[in-house]
């Protein structure tokens, strides 16, 4: 079944529509659309990784796959080293017996979550590396971390294969989407994959005997300065239109990238009066499974890829 589902998402790279731009550019012949990626895996890092939920990572540690480029471009991306997509490093992965190897170094210590960060515009790839995992006889939980501009059939098709979805749903605003992340309609085709992944999942997240997770949709936002209010419209029609009942992972840790200029809006980190001022509202809507960060996060997650543990 995983390797007909495999086989099927391939095929759908030589007009790909992997993701709501749908450029439709035939990547098995190496054509180049929005990502610059065809049909190699590149992937920036594979590292045993300490600082997701405590429900992913806790004290153990989940083994993060950062794919580099994406399929959306902001500005202020904490992981902007590896994810612009005219970037290409020596040190990258393209081979799966290098990547596969990494991978399974990572689960022999005893680690059984295994992350995809961004990879959205690499899920073929995605899945050929969890396949070749499988032949080496570890069967992790599956972590699909994505920035929810996902398109909701590809998302359908992988449901029996990702355990655990980790949407980071950034914007109501259309039009902030645009000006930060070159996103059109990024809410409605955000939305359609989340309302997908809900499906599939349900709204309770499953945890072992350990308190690690095994199933689930965890929703991310990261808050953004001087945005406070699109994060809340964000809340708002998840709550009329989705469920109160939906796990929530409200993040603090926006720090300004060297991307940012002095002059954007985005050139400061957040306030605790921002960020309180969203919290407030998703408990004053009726939200309650609500994870939160302290507000010196920021000071703690700023990834260096050019390091062999970026965290």
């Amino acid at each position: 079944m995983a390797i007909d589902i495999t086989q099927k998402i391939t095929s759908r790279l030589e007009q790909c529509d992997l993701c709501p731009r749908r450029c439709h550019v035939n990547r098995l012949q190496n054509k180049l659309g929005f990502c610059s990626t065809a049909t190699k895996p590149i992937v920036a890092s594979v590292f045993h990784h300490f600082g997701e939920e405590p429900i992913i990572s806790g004290d153990e540690g989940v083994c993060n796959v950062f794919f580099a480029h994406c399929n959306l471009s902001c500005i202020y991306c904490q992981n902007h080293q590896i994810s612009n997509n005219w970037l290409l490093h020596k040190s990258w992965m393209n081979d799966y017996d290098t990547i596969v190897k990494k991978i399974t170094a990572i689960l022999k210590k005893g680690v059984n979550r295994l992350g995809f960060v961004s990879p959205t515009h690499q899920v073929a790839q995605m899945l050929e590396i969890i396949s070749r995992v499988h032949k080496e006889g570890y069967n992790p939980t599956i972590i699909y971390n994505t920035n929810a501009y996902d398109n909701p059939e590809i998302i359908q098709m992988i449901g029996g294969i990702v355990h655990v979805y980790l949407p980071d749903i950034k914007y109501f605003s259309n039009k902030l989407a645009l000006k930060y992340s070159n996103a059109p309609e990024y809410w409605p085709h955000a939305v359609a994959a989340l309302k997908e992944m809900l499906w599939q999942k349900g709204t309770s997240l499953y945890l072992d005997d350990r308190g690690y997770i095994t199933s689930g949709v965890l929703v991310r936002h990261l808050v953004l300065p001087g945005h406070s209010d699109d994060s809340i419209k964000i809340f708002k029609k998840i709550a009329d239109s989705l469920s109160l009942d939906i796990n929530i992972s409200l993040m603090s840790q926006y720090f300004p990238s060297s991307q940012v200029g002095l002059s954007s809006n985005l050139s400061r980190k957040i306030t605790i009066e921002e960020y309180n001022t969203v919290t407030n509202k998703l408990v004053d809507l009726g939200f309650y499974r609500i994870w939160l960060q302290e507000l010196d996060s920021s000071n703690h997650y700023r990834p260096d890829f050019s390091k062999q543990n970026p965290f």
